[in-house]
C-alpha cells in the first residue's frame, strides 16, 4: 500500500486535555457539559489494573478451507477498572460483546452478537453451501478486502484477479470465507500494564486465498466461486501471502483500541488489503430495540454515492443539503427515510438503493485528534447517556444502519434483531478502490507492511 503502508508513530497530544477533546469532538452545548462531566465519572482515574482472562469457547471446529482438522476456539475477556468489559473470540477475531456503563453506572452490552460458537459458524457469515448464506458479519475482523469489489475482479501485477461473488454481482468482505470465518491464533501472551491490557491475534492468508488453484503453486480453496444458483465458475483468489496481526487493547479510559498490521510476504507480487471491524452498536443496549433516535455525527463533508449494485460511481458528492449530512449531530431517524426534497434527488435515490444508510463517507482530516488519529464519528444515546467517539487514520467510514436484519436472527441475550436496531462505523478505505484509480490506493507492494489504528472511545 504505497501511501498508507508506512508505519504511524502514535504520540499523545498534550495541548488539550481528554475531557475537552471529547467535548469538542461530540459537539453541541449540552454534550460539552455531559462529556466533561463524564471525564470525572465513568472515565475517572482509578488505581486497579485491567484484567484479562481466557477460556475455551465452544467445541473444536475445522478452519475450513485452510484445514480439515478441528481446533479449539478461545474467548478472551478484557475488563478495566470501571467494569467496562470486552469479549473477543479467536474465531474470526470477533468482538462478541462490549459492556459499558450508562450515566447512572448501569452496565449493558452495546454490541450485537451471538451466544454460542455454533451460532457464529452457522449465521455470522456462512458460505453459499449453507442454508443461511450471507449473514450480518457481527463483530468480525473483515479481510482480506472489506466492503465490495465490483464484479469480483480487479487488475494488478499485470493480471486480472477474480474472486468469489457473494453479494449480487460483487465480492463482499473477502469472499465466501473471509477473515471473519477463520480461526485466528494468539502468538504471544497478552500484555498488561497498569492502565491497559492487550491481546494480539494472527492469521496467515495464503497466496491464492479464496481461489480455485488457478495461480501458480496455489491450492484450491473455493472449487466453485459462484453461488449455487448461478453457473459454476473458478477464480484466482487474492495474490500474495499476507500475514495479519490485530491487537485489541482496553484501557482505563474506556477506550477500545484496534491496531491492524498486515505484511505482504511475497517477494514480487503486490496485493490489495482493506481491514476493518464490523461491530454493530446500539448504545441503549443490544436488546433495546430500534436505534433510530440515537444521535450521530460523521466528520465528513462528502460521501461516495453508489450504483444499483452498491458500488461507488466514482463521484465524491457533497453531503450538504442531503440526508447524508451528519456534520452536525442529529438522530438517524427521520434522515434515514427522508425523501422530502423529492424522490428523484440523489439523497432519496441512495436511501432507496441501500434500504437506508450503507455508504462510505469521505472523512475530513480537520478537527480534534487523539494519538494522531482523526475524528471519524460520534454517537450518543439520549436515554442512557452513553456516548461513543470513533478515531481513525483511515480515509473513510462505512456507516451502515443494519438495513438487512430481517427478524430471522436471535442475538446473544435471546432477542430477535431487526432493521435499524444498530449501526456500524467501519473505518476503512473506500469500496471498490482496486478498480477506481481516483480513490486512495489499497495496494500493498511486495515485502511492504500496512498499519492502521482505530479507537472506539466510550463515555457517559
Amino acid at each position: 500500500m504505497r501511501e498508507i503502508g508506512r508505519q504511524r508513530r502514535l504520540r499523545w497530544r498534550t495541548s488539550i486535555g481528554l475531557a475537552a477533546m471529547l467535548a469538542v469532538a461530540v459537539g453541541g452545548a449540552g454534550l460539552v457539559a455531559t462529556t466533561s462531566a463524564s471525564a470525572s465519572s465513568s472515565n475517572a482515574h482509578c488505581n486497579s489494573s485491567p484484567t484479562i482472562t481466557v477460556e475455551p469457547f465452544g467445541s473444536p471446529v475445522a478452519d475450513t478451507p485452510y484445514s480439515s482438522t478441528p481446533e479449539q476456539t478461545f474467548r478472551y475477556t478484557l475488563t478495566n477498572c470501571h467494569g467496562m468489559q470486552i469479549r473477543l473470540l479467536t474465531y474470526g477475531a470477533i468482538t462478541q460483546s462490549i459492556t459499558v456503563p450508562d450515566e447512572h453506572g448501569h452496565m449493558a452490552n452495546i454490541a450485537l452478537g451471538f451466544a454460542t460458537l455454533s451460532d457464529y459458524v452457522n449465521f455470522v457469515s456462512p458460505p453459499p453451501t449453507s442454508p443461511n448464506f450471507g449473514g450480518p458479519y457481527f463483530g468480525e475482523t473483515i479481510g482480506r478486502y472489506g466492503n465490495r469489489i465490483a464484479g469480483g475482479k480487479f487488475k494488478l501485477n499485470g493480471t486480472t484477479y477474480t474472486l468469489p461473488v457473494n453479494n449480487g454481482p460483487n465480492s463482499l468482505h473477502g469472499g465466501f470465507v473471509g477473515f471473519g470465518n477463520h480461526i485466528w491464533h494468539v502468538p504471544s501472551p497478552p500484555v498488561k500494564t497498569g492502565s491497559s491490557v492487550s491481546v494480539t491475534m494472527k492469521l496467515v492468508s495464503p497466496n491464492g486465498d479464496e481461489g480455485s488453484g488457478l495461480l501458480p503453486g496455489t491450492k484450491v480453496y473455493e472449487p466453485n466461486c459462484a453461488i449455487p444458483t448461478a453457473t459454476a465458475t473458478k477464480c484466482t483468489g487474492y495474490p500474495a501471502q499476507l500475514t495479519v496481526w490485530v491487537t485489541f487493547t482496553l484501557d482505563n479510559h474506556n477506550r477500545f483500541w484496534i491496531r491492524y498490521k498486515a505484511h505482504n510476504d511475497d517477494k514480487s507480487l503486490s496485493t490489495v488489503v482493506n481491514l476493518t471491524n464490523h461491530t454493530y452498536f446500539n448504545l441503549a443496549g443490544e436488546a433495546s430495540g430500534d436505534a433510530g433516535n440515537q444521535v450521530i455525527r460523521i466528520n465528513a463533508n462528502s460521501f461516495t454515492p453508489t450504483d444499483a449494485n452498491l458500488i461507488p460511481t466514482g463521484v465524491i458528492a457533497p453531503v450538504a443539503g442531503t440526508p447524508f449530512d451528519f456534520t452536525t449531530p442529529k438522530p438517524i431517524r427521520p434522515s434515514i427515510t427522508d425523501c422530502t426534497a423529492g424522490i428523484n434527488t440523489l439523497g432519496c435515490q441512495q436511501l432507496l438503493l441501500a434500504h437506508g444508510f450503507d455508504h462510505n463517507w469521505v472523512l475530513n482530516t480537520t478537527g480534534p485528534k487523539l494519538a494522531d488519529l482523526n475524528l471519524a464519528a460520534t454517537a450518543r444515546d439520549p436515554a442512557s447517556g452513553r456516548k461513543l467517539i470513533v478515531w481513525t487514520d483511515q480515509p473513510g467510514v462505512q456507516f451502515y444502519t443494519s438495513n438487512f436484519l430481517n427478524g430471522t436472527l436471535v442475538g446473544i441475550s435471546g432477542h430477535i434483531y431487526r432493521q435499524t436496531q444498530a449501526y456500524t462505523f467501519e473505518t476503512q478505505h473506500f469500496p471498490d478502490s482496486p478498480n477506481q484509480s481516483s480513490f486512495p490506493s489499497t495496494e500493498l507492494d511486495a515485502g511492504k507492511t500496512f498499519t492502521s489504528t482505530t479507537i472506539f472511545a466510550f463515555s457517559s
